[in-house]
């Protein structure tokens, strides 16, 4: 190869070199900014207002108003997507809290789809999303299955397990204490199986076949549902039985509801700020981690199977925001009560023994 046209190559690759070197530090620099900007702004969006109203980040950059957080919306946030016509595969649910990036899926769209609700970014809807995805991954959705489902209040679930062929048996808390826990005037709870039907999920005549009701004190469960039941679930219940202790035991006792190889799946509160101080009364007990660990570690020295935990609280936008009483629609992911911020937690347990 002639002497010029190598040298003209050699200047050619040093300066090609260089251009890369450049565009590759100029990306990490963004990266690294980017991740800066997104770690100030969430450990903003929980400080005090100013006067004006405003969160400002650190390098003086007007971030929102709060009143423009609050009015974040799916829509904003994740954008428009019709729903899948079939459960997409995912990856295996596993123990975990309720975090922004699984709005995001397909299967969370496909099963807000199926229980007729509003694509929002609200934590209950998340927690019926969770259960009904991890029921299905498993094969429990199908005729013939039986499930039990505990302090059901007005929720879909049952008639959408009854649309999907299985027989489920509905339980809540009797009328009087509801009543005077003020369930009912809230309209959080079930006194018979007219007040589970939903028309628009499941046909009246298949759901009042497959569907029945029972009232069941959760700290009392009753001998007769014992052992009668492919799966069994809770939404966010368990916190209201009169301590972390009560809550913790219900889980254990539901088990003795499952056939050997059935599935529990609970949601409950989670304590996002303190693994040692914690909200427990007895109207309401939010977990920590060590109660959660500690849970995990008993069930399965008892034989039972409880899908590996993953408290990783996420780390997008509204991950990082907490929604302060009055609470709002959405985004409603993360909450404050009391002192403390909270989110969903989500506990899958299979029955050994």
């Amino acid at each position: 190869m002639p002497v010029m046209r190598m040298l003209k190559i050699r200047f050619i690759d040093s300066i090609i070199e260089r251009i890369a070197e450049r565009v590759s530090n100029r990306v990490a620099d963004l990266l690294e900014q980017r991740a800066l900007f997104f770690s100030e702004t969430k450990k903003l969006f929980d400080q005090p207002e100013t006067d004006s109203g405003a969160i400002v980040c650190a390098g003086g950059q007007l971030i929102h108003q709060r009143n423009e957080i609050e009015c974040m919306s799916y829509a904003k946030v994740i954008g428009e997507l019709p729903p899948p016509q079939h459960p997409p595969e995912v990856p295996r649910r596993r123990s975990e809290l309720c975090k922004q990036a699984d709005f995001s899926l397909d299967a969370y769209r496909y099963w807000s789809s199926a229980l007729r609700l509003p694509l929002t970014l609200h934590r209950k809807h998340w927690e019926f999303f969770y259960i009904c995805q991890a029921l299905h991954e498993r094969g429990f959705l199908s005729t013939g299955r039986t499930g039990l489902a505990f302090g059901v209040g007005r929720e879909p679930l049952p008639a959408l397990f009854a649309s999907l062929g299985c027989a489920i048996v509905a339980t809540d808390q009797v009328s009087d204490d509801a009543s005077r826990d003020g369930w009912q005037i809230t309209g959080q709870h079930a006194d018979s199986v007219a007040a589970l039907e939903k028309p628009n999920i499941c046909a009246p005549p298949t759901f009042r076949e497959r569907v029945s009701f029972e009232a069941v004190d959760m700290n009392s469960i009753p001998v007769h549902l014992a052992g009668r039941f492919d799966f069994c679930w809770s939404a966010c219940c368990l916190e209201h039985l009169g301590s972390l202790g009560h809550g913790l035991r219900f889980i254990e006792n539901s088990l003795n509801t499952l056939k050997i190889g059935g599935v529990a799946v609970h949601t409950t509160e989670f304590n996002l700020l303190s693994n040692a101080a914690t909200l427990e009364t007895p109207g309401l007990s939010i977990y920590r981690r060590c109660d959660i660990e500690g849970l995990v570690r008993q069930l399965e020295e008892m034989g039972h199977h409880v899908e590996p935990l993953n408290l990783n609280p996420g780390a997008t936008l509204i991950d990082g925001y907490i929604d302060l009483p009055p609470y709002h629609e959405e985004p409603h992911l993360r909450l404050r009560i009391a002192e403390y911020d909270c989110t969903s937690i989500g506990l899958i347990i299979t029955r050994g023994t």
